[in-house]
């Protein structure tokens, strides 16, 4: 197989070009199917740096710089059963003679023969976005990650953290417990607002997935602010920006990290949200 390096917007993968064709193509086709009527499919791309915390769970990847290549459409989404089963050979949701199950079987093993990964995000009428994230191809990789310890200034704060995966839940608490900040860590909307009804003192920012079961993370918001008006928001999705702003629950201008998010990638949006409301100092 020819080998050579591919531009993606944000920087070159080294792949066989007709690879990243193949990719698109299959993910395209998927997004256009998945929309019954009228609808949008988006393609962007960026630059990340993926650290130990986000990799050491996933097998033969490792932390450094990557591409990342999404692919989002705002059809019908899917549940957790059909995820779980997504890139097995011949599996499909397709009707008959509408699909053979196998081009994102033919997608995962493009990316994995390329040593990247892949992740997916969807709700059940909420569409489904697909990142992938390809190694960058550099001559020499300068580390973009600045050490935590070398933050110019941390913010003592508590921060109320939601989020409906257990294990970006988990990830999320460790890393700002980690920076010092006191964390309140809520599976659920509605656990959130039984934890800030308990909470003596005050809660500085509010870090929630956007889209939640029940409730999503501007109307948490909302209903957190009733009680603490002062309160900061940081939300989070595996979305992109676009298509949340797309799904109209977010107002453009709004603190945004989309996940999977780094160590860093957290601890430095936390730092800048709570950092840019805070009040100069009076002068004397």
């Amino acid at each position: 197989m020819r080998r050579s390096q591919s531009r993606l917007a944000s920087g070159w993968v080294k792949m066989d070009p007709s690879q990243l064709d193949q990719i698109l193509t299959n993910l395209c086709v998927n997004a256009r199917d998945a929309i019954a009527d009228t609808g949008m499919v988006t393609i962007e791309t960026s630059n990340e740096v993926l650290d130990d915390a986000y990799m050491q769970n996933i097998p033969d990847c490792v932390p450094g710089n990557y591409v990342m290549l999404a692919v989002s459409d705002t059809g019908h989404g899917m549940d957790a059963d059909t995820r779980a089963h997504l890139f097995e050979p011949f599996f499909t949701t397709k009707g008959v003679s509408k699909g053979t199950g196998l081009g994102l079987a033919m997608v995962i093993g493009i990316v994995e023969q390329n040593r990247g990964l892949i992740n997916v995000y969807s709700e059940p009428g909420r569409g489904t976005t697909f990142k992938i994230y390809l190694p960058k191809a550099e001559p020499k990789i300068i580390a973009a990650v600045k050490s935590t310890q070398q933050m110019a200034r941390r913010v003592s704060a508590t921060v109320l953290l939601v989020e409906d995966e257990g294990q970006i839940l988990n990830l999320g608490q460790r890393i700002l417990q980690r920076q010092g900040y006191t964390v309140l860590a809520a599976p659920h909307p509605e656990v959130a607002l039984a934890l800030a009804a308990q909470q003596a003192g005050p809660i500085h920012l509010l870090v929630t997935d956007v889209v939640m079961p029940g409730m999503n993370g501007r109307e948490l918001a909302e209903r957190l602010r009733a009680s603490h008006p002062d309160l900061k928001c940081l939300f989070m999705s595996g979305y992109t920006a676009d298509v949340i702003a797309q799904h109209g629950v977010l107002d453009a201008g709004v603190a945004f990290l989309q996940k999977p998010f780094t160590l860093q990638s957290l601890a430095e949006k936390v730092c800048e949200v709570l950092e840019a409301h805070r009040e100069p100092p009076r002068q004397p």
